[in-house]
């Protein structure tokens, strides 16, 4: 074989078979999985930066929250009602939902019950 000959055989990128795609949902899948995996080793990371007295404060409360939001989950955030009037609108549909017969009643002039 000529010098040349040999260089273009080695200098050629090698291709891997075409793999099928999988799908989506089962990648997710894996990886969730993965993560998962690591649950143990993560939370004892984080159990050590938020006790260790080199931390910055910043990052031993970082620690602590990412612990009790695991734990216990994430606080509840209130909604507010700003210009725009959303929450009034949201329990408006809540009542709608739940007392249907109350709107028909406010239309026709009668006093809605809860």
């Amino acid at each position: 074989m000529s010098e040349d000959m040999e260089i273009a055989l080695v200098s050629e990128p090698v291709r891997a078979p075409a793999r099928r795609k999988t799908s989506s949902a089962r990648t997710l899948t894996e990886i969730r999985s993965l993560a998962r995996s690591h649950t143990r080793t993560a939370l004892r990371v984080l159990v050590g930066i938020m006790r260790s007295d080199d931390a910055t404060p910043a990052a031993r409360v970082s620690a602590a929250n990412a612990i009790l939001d695991r734990g216990w989950g994430k606080a509840a955030q209130p909604v507010e009602n700003g210009e725009d009037r959303v929450l009034e609108l949201i329990h408006r549909i809540e009542r709608i939902i739940v007392y249907p017969a109350s709107l028909r009643d406010a239309d026709a002039g009668m006093t809605p019950k809860p």
